[in-house]
Order: C-alpha cells, then structure tokens, then sequence
C-alpha cells in the first residue's frame, strides 16, 4: 500500500463574514510543495477551488478576501442541498 501524500494546513486559513454570512477559507499544500491552494467552503458544503496556486499562503487569503469584496460573500455560497445549479 503505497502512503497518502500528506496536507499541510496554512496557519492563515479562518472563516470569513459578510453581511451576516460565513465561509470558512481553507488554505493548504502537499507537504514539501512550495505553493498553496486556496478551497473556500460554505455553510452549505459547496466548495469553490481555485485553479491557481499561489507563492504564499498568505497571497491565497488576499485573494480570497479580493474576491468576497468584489463579488460577494453570495459568490461563493451554493445552493442549500449541497446539489445543483449555482445562481
């Protein structure tokens, strides 16, 4: 049985509110990569991955926060069965 690669949480990764909503902003990395994914996870289950990776943790929560200014905390919550089209 071969080992499951090990994550390795960023310290930065916290929930985030707006308007009266949160989202929990997950920041992690294979342990030994240099760079980091940005996942934000509603209240609901959904999840929004990023394509990109980013240099720093703390770059993914930048843009993660970039992203909730510019868009809206709504952006990233889903629908509330976890299932189905996104508004």
């Amino acid at each position: 049985m071969e080992n499951e690669p090990t994550i390795e949480d960023s310290p930065l990764s916290q929930p985030v509110t707006s308007g009266g909503r949160t989202v929990n902003v997950e920041i992690y990395r294979l342990k030994g990569d240099e760079k980091w994914s940005l996942e934000v996870v509603d209240e609901n289950g959904n999840s929004t991955v990023w394509d990109e990776l980013f240099e720093s943790d703390s770059k993914a929560l930048v843009k993660a926060k970039e992203t909730i200014l510019a868009e809206g905390i709504d952006s990233l919550i889903g629908p509330a069965s976890g299932k189905g089209e996104w508004k």
